[in-house]
This record gives structure tokens, sequence and C-alpha cells, in this order.
């Protein structure tokens, strides 16, 4: 509460937390005040700090966020990391993002990998529109967006690296309590949470060029069925990586056909 507390006050007074040490005793404006606490009374009902300010870092990477765009998480780091270790500092792969969202992993892997081609792919013109606005503020120029609903409109593009984090809840898991305000298309996916994995995992066999790499972000109990999927559809060296917290959360293939 307390670090919530301090990131909305730093919003409002426009400065950096390390300000409200060295000004402890500065009086805040009747103005200020007011705006404060609707702040607060915005997060104690359940808004989270990154759509009340409109911004979220990921990979160092100060990012726009609206309620049509999930809020990219530190865990999903985990992807971008297992996306450059198959990418070298010089490489000029073609590189695909689907379902990007606010454009975190895209932008992230562009900012490392400056070489690359990527393309960044979202169902949510809304979305898009933030995530274009991202590109455009960090000045990387070298990803291209485009609307599409997974595979529908990629015709026949194909890539060295496909990179995704999809919806994955299920419909009626009680997680979802805790994410009421985030778009629900961005997370969940049907019945097990494995619709969109399984369109995923099927169709990025088309998109692959041979010696080509899939990979995808999961729920922490979904590891053995991704992998199993992965497997039923002729992908070699299935991997599951772990998170931080120890948690199975990103699964890979390798494309030898």
């Amino acid at each position: 509460p307390r670090l919530d507390a301090e990131i909305l006050l730093c919003y409002v007074l426009g400065v950096t937390r390390s300000y409200l040490y060295a000004w402890s005793d500065k009086i805040l404006t009747p103005n200020q005040y007011a705006q404060f606490q609707a702040l607060l009374t915005r997060r104690a009902q359940g808004e989270p700090i990154a759509y009340i300010t409109g911004r979220k870092e990921f990979w160092s990477l100060d990012l726009q966020v609206t309620e049509n765009t999930l809020i990219p998480r530190p865990e999903t780091e985990l992807l971008v990391e297992q996306a450059l270790a198959r990418l070298s500092p010089e490489s000029q792969a073609e590189v695909i993002d689907l379902g990007t969202g606010s454009g975190a992993i895209a932008l992230a892997i562009a900012q490392e990998r400056p070489f690359c081609r990527i393309l960044a792919t979202d169902n949510s013109m809304a979305a898009l529109k933030v995530a274009r606005a991202n590109a455009q503020n960090l000045g990387i120029q070298q990803v291209a967006f485009l609307m599409s609903d997974w595979w529908a409109a990629l015709g026949e593009i194909k890539a060295t690296l496909i990179v995704s984090n999809p919806p994955y809840i299920a419909k009626d898991d009680p997680h979802l309590t805790g994410v009421k305000v985030e778009p629900r298309r961005a997370l969940v996916a049907g019945v097990d949470g494995l619709a969109d994995i399984r369109q995923l995992i099927a169709g990025a066999i088309s998109h692959l060029e041979i010696g080509g790499w899939l990979l995808l972000e999961h729920g922490y109990d979904q590891a053995e069925a991704v992998r199993k999927l992965f497997i039923q559809q002729g992908y070699e060296s299935v991997t599951t990586y772990k998170d931080l917290a120890g948690l199975p959360r990103v699964t890979v293939g390798f494309n030898m056909s």
C-alpha cells in the first residue's frame, strides 16, 4: 500500500520517489490533495496502478498502457530472454509477435536486436494504436504492425522466430476475480485455457522457416499439456523454462521440417 501511495503521489506531483524523501515536509496544495485522494479511491476500488497512471515499465522500457491492453508483467520478460537467446546481436531474422497488446515483447526484442525485422499483430485496433504510439515514443522503427486474428491476415508470411503471450486462463478460473479490469479477450481462452495456444501451435508450422522457433508463454499449471501439443504437431527440442518464481512459464519448440 505504501509503494502504491508513493507512486500515485509522484504521479500527481510529476516527481520521482526520491523527491518525496528529500522533501518529505512539503505540503500539498488543495488541488494536489484532491487529485491524490481521487487516485487513492480508484486504487482502493481495485483499479491497477498502470491503468491509473497510464504507464508501465517492461524490460526497462517506459510503455503506455490503456484499458485496451494487457498490463505487461515481469514474468513475461522470460519470453523476451528466450527469444534473445535464439537471436544473435547481429541477427537480421524475421520475427513475429502475435497478440502484441501494448507492443511490450516486440519492442523489447527490437531494442536488443536492432537488425531484426519484427511484425507485431493484434486483433484489436485500439491495442495496435497503443503499440504504435509506444514504438514512436521509443524511437523504434523496425517494428511493423498488422491487425490480424492470430494467423488470419498473415498470408504467406514466414519468420525465423514466432513469439506470443496469448490468453491462457480458463473461463471459470477463480484467478479472474483478481484481474477484473483488464480486457477479458486478452486473458480467457476457452474451457481449459488452451484454445488459443492450440491454434497458435498448429498454425505456426505454416509460418515458420525451417530451423525456426515458436515460443509461447502459458499458465503455471499448463506446461505438460502445452509440451504435448508441441510434440503432437511435430516440433522438436520442446523445452519449458521457469520464471523467477520457479514456475514453468514459457515453452519453446523447433521446426525441423
